[in-house]
């Protein structure tokens, strides 16, 4: 009686020592695919972060030129 309770046992143990490799394995790739998907998220940030910023220093560029060319009008009626 005795071999069957401990011959059940090991087969209960190994079994359980099986599933935790798998969960194990299992969790292992699931914080690869997580992490490869943040990484993913922060490159599309960067990117729309790169067009962002872009878009601002193109409106800049345009708000000096319109003052700069103010600039000059206000000087040649100055000198009028």
């Amino acid at each position: 009686m005795d071999d069957k309770i401990f011959n059940l046992l090991e087969k209960m143990y190994y079994e359980m020592h099986g599933m935790k490799d798998e969960l194990r394995d299992d969790m292992l790739g699931m914080k690869d695919e997580l992490r490869a998907e943040m990484r993913h998220g922060f490159v599309r940030l960067e990117n729309k972060m790169d067009e962002n910023h872009r878009a601002l220093f193109d409106g800049y560029r345009q708000s000096i030129e319109a003052i700069n060319e103010t600039r000059e009008k206000l000087e040649k009626l100055t000198d009028k």
